[in-house]
């Protein structure tokens, strides 16, 4: 399932490495949120073309990463759902990719190999990598953590822990349930995805880490696991982003805005161990924190 929203000028690349894979899905479901460019005009070529290529098209509202992202995937995902149903598609895994992500040849393959080495891998995704001047930089985040986007989630795991949920930040909120439910998150560094827009940068880095402040305290993080998180994300380049998220967190402490309800989730975050977080911060200290390759064919 991917998101798109005037995608014109990413959604060919990323198209073409879709349909370029070692195994093809056997349904992908594009979600075109109101686009005003050539997207649609796009999706009708796809379709024309590939019968497990579909669309859905709903109205134009304000760009809004926090509730309205995860409303638009809950739409792809109810009605990829549903036409597996109506049509007989049997499937094992579950995957969202972002409109701005191109997969490498065998991506999906690669993930649904992990998969089959271990039983307990519940979610799991590859690296997300940027082209800089020709060469590939990893950017930087735990190898327990699977990426929002070029995520797969085995079938099982996805309805255990309740599918896509209508949340800001909903692939946290994916993960932390299937912890909580026995199952491990994997990130496969040598699994590769190619972002094209930085992590958080649909509407500018400072206002995308603003709201993940706001995120953070929506889900009821306990202040020194924030702190951590802000060290953390001041650590890497640009390093305001650590500034604006936690301009985001206190701006929403201070206003007493409302929290999450699910008592599941804000009780991990409320009592959260820290020793994943000093993980991470060891992680950019380390000089071996961001891999750099030549870029491939």
């Amino acid at each position: 399932m991917t998101p798109a929203r005037n995608e014109e000028e990413n959604l060919p690349d990323v198209s073409k490495s879709v349909i370029g894979q070692e195994v093809i899905p056997a349904l992908w479901i594009i979600v075109d949120d109101g686009s005003t460019d050539e997207t649609p005009r796009i999706l009708e070529e796809l379709k024309a073309k590939y019968s497990w290529i579909r669309s859905i098209r709903l109205p134009p509202r304000p760009r809004d990463i926090t509730f309205h992202y995860s409303y638009v995937c809950k739409q792809g995902f109810d009605h990829a759902l549903e036409y597996c149903s109506e049509n007989g598609i049997e499937y094992e895994y579950i995957g969202l990719l972002d409109a701005d992500t191109v997969l490498e040849g065998n991506y999906f393959g690669k993930l649904i190999g992990e998969f089959e080495k271990d039983s307990s891998v519940g979610i799991a995704s590859g690296g997300v990598y940027y082209d800089v001047g020709g060469k590939l930089s990893r950017e930087v985040s735990d190898k327990n953590l699977p990426r929002g986007t070029g995520r797969l989630w085995r079938k099982s795991c996805f309805f255990e822990t309740e599918g896509y949920q209508v949340e800001p930040s909903p692939d946290s909120i994916s993960n932390t349930k299937a912890l909580l439910r026995g199952w491990q998150l994997r990130q496969y560094a040598d699994v590769i995805e190619v972002q094209k827009r930085k992590t958080s940068a649909g509407e500018g880095l400072w206002k995308g880490y603003v709201k993940n402040g706001w995120m953070a305290y929506y889900v009821d993080k306990n202040l020194p696991m924030v702190l951590f998180n802000t060290l953390y994300h001041s650590l890497k380049s640009p390093h305001y982003t650590g500034i604006a998220y936690l301009y985001g967190y206190l701006n929403s402490a201070i206003k007493r805005e409302k929290k999450i309800k699910d008592k599941e989730i804000k009780a991990y975050y409320k009592n959260q161990n820290m020793g994943l977080l000093f993980s991470r911060v060891s992680g950019v200290l380390s000089r071996n924190s961001t891999d750099t390759r030549q870029e491939e064919e």
